[in-house]
């Protein structure tokens, strides 16, 4: 199994299993260089959003670097994502400055990055509503194929199954915060249930875990990184991952998810860490 092995969309389009995360990766030489080095990995596929601010320096990177790897725009697979800030009514001209920033003629991907609205209480009865004419908007975009796929991000069980009962086209995917301590059981389930993608991020839960004990121990026996060990859990399970970095060194060893299999006694080891720990935003609160 090679680092480009895609699971299939809902859509019938493949994605890899895994991907550079770019949240934190600021300037256009910090994008560069990590998509560089990430290119050179393997890596065939970049998630961006609205909110990490360097949509046009990956877009201006990929432009200049594909060529250099004998690569087209077909190669690669561009998530993004739609900012808090422009929720509900502002929906389209959030995303059409997605689409006008990477400047790929297309994007992948497209998500909705949180089911709650920038400036509204969690508790506000207008939540719902703007989520719903978020979505509509990425149908409209998708129906246009200027968005090849879109999705959803931080949802709920709660809020999938609103989204499913009102939706004309499904969710393609859902990218969530996953690790061997916050195992998504149920989300997972629902997602199952629906032919939704399920994807992980913060998979080394913001770096904590490569120092657990257990992910320590299972890291020295199979004589992997820790970082490597949490990422393989994941894909080992088919979760696309998104590790990010922008360290060439990390970019590669991250890539090297492939050459290795956790035993089965390894998976249910890390697995039994499972305590429901969130080290990133909780959704469950937004109504």
């Amino acid at each position: 199994m090679s680092s480009t092995s895609p699971v299939l969309l809902n859509t019938g389009l493949p994605m890899p299993l895994l991907g550079l995360g770019t949240y934190k990766l600021v300037g256009r030489e910090e994008v560069y260089g990590a998509v560089d080095a990430a290119l050179v990995a393997g890596y065939r596929a970049f998630d961006s959003a609205a909110v990490y601010r360097n949509e046009a320096d990956l877009g201006r990177a990929l432009k200049e670097l594909l060529p250099k790897h004998g690569l087209t725009r077909e190669d690669v697979f561009i998530t993004s994502k739609l900012g808090p800030k422009d929720q509900g009514e502002k929906a389209m001209e959030g995303a059409l400055h997605s689409l006008s920033q990477l400047d790929l003629g297309y994007i992948d991907l497209y998500l909705i990055h949180w089911p709650g609205t920038q400036g509204l209480d969690v508790t506000d009865q207008r939540n719902p509503g703007n989520r719903a004419q978020s979505w509509a908007t990425l149908e409209e975009l998708h129906a246009q194929g200027k968005l090849k796929a879109i999705g959803v991000s931080n949802y709920t069980p709660a809020h999938m199954r609103e989204l499913m009962q009102s939706c004309k086209v499904p969710p393609a995917l859902l990218q969530v915060e996953f690790h061997p301590k916050l195992r998504q059981t149920e989300l997972r389930k629902v997602c199952k249930e629906y032919g939704v993608c399920f994807q992980a991020y913060s998979s080394l839960g913001k770096g904590e875990l490569v120092t657990d004990p257990v992910v320590l121990e299972v890291a020295k026996n199979c004589e992997h990184t820790p970082g490597q060990v949490l990422l393989r859990w994941a894909v080992q399970q088919d979760v696309p991952v998104l590790p990010k970095s922008s360290n060439p060194n990390r970019i590669q060893d991250n890539a090297r998810l492939f050459d290795f299999t956790l035993s089965d006694a390894d998976m249910d080891r890390l697995s039994a860490l499972d305590c429901g720990q969130k080290y990133c935003w909780d959704s469950s609160e937004v109504v």
